[in-house]
């Protein structure tokens, strides 16, 4: 099978991570995977929800979204319909995974929002938005610490997120929406940079798929996640 761009199946779609297009929020960045284009933007907030008052700890939360035209044919907006149970489901793949990459005892007092807004839709948003939405959660920790608002950077552990899947029998890495439509299994890996698993999610869209076959998309995804942390760290001026 030919992929886009002629890639290997072992091989990235191409990404880009810029910083700072938004002027107003705490932390942003735009980050391109392929096609997939998400804004990412982080809110802090000097409150946390009623029921973490008094537990010593703060929140990072994550919302959803898709424009109309981010896919082939218009969809309605949320706001008029109502969200989909797609978009919960996500967000809070989203806040679980950034959460696993921080230590809420040290954001005490202080919720961190993320925004991530699709902009264009390709196969991957959700992946996307967890790789680019840590560029801007970690952006906004920066300003907290730098401004003395908090004593301890909360940032533990990079994490960035990436899709595999089978195709006609074979593994590949970080899957368009064509490649997803006809995969016969598809997975999203969320990992530290320590190779650590935050989530794996993993369907097998018609029979079944063997655990040595979960190991290779494994062993594809640690791949890819070091190859994004990487670019994470290149426009953080994060040093190893």
């Amino acid at each position: 099978m030919t992929r886009s761009a002629n890639r290997q199946p072992d091989e990235l779609r191409p990404v880009e991570i810029i910083v700072n297009p938004g002027k107003y929020a705490e932390g942003s960045c735009f980050i391109k995977c392929g096609d997939t284009h998400v804004m990412c933007t982080a809110t802090v907030e000097e409150k946390i929800p009623t029921w973490l008052k008094n537990s010593g700890q703060g929140w990072i939360t994550a919302e959803y979204g898709m424009l109309p035209r981010a896919t082939g044919v218009r969809t309605e907006r949320e706001a008029k319909k109502g969200q989909s149970g797609r978009t919960h489901e996500i967000q809070r793949l989203i806040g679980r995974a950034l959460r696993a990459g921080a230590d809420l005892r040290a954001l005490d007092g202080f919720c961190i929002k993320i925004d991530c807004d699709v902009l264009q839709a390709d196969g991957g948003t959700r992946t996307a938005s967890i790789t680019g939405g840590f560029v801007a959660l970690y952006m906004a920790c920066q300003q907290l610490l730098k401004s003395g608002k908090i004593k301890k950077f909360p940032i533990k552990r990079m994490v960035a997120a990436v899709s595999c899947g089978i195709i006609q029998g074979i593994p590949m890495l970080d899957l368009d929406y064509m490649e997803d439509s006809n995969a016969g299994t598809d997975s999203n890996f969320v990992m530290t940079d320590r190779n650590d698993l935050i989530e794996i999610q993993g369907t097998a869209e018609h029979g079944t798929f063997t655990p040595q076959e979960l190991n290779e998309l494994l062993n594809l995804a640690q791949k890819g996640i070091r190859e994004l942390i990487e670019k994470q760290r290149t426009v953080l001026n994060i040093k190893k």
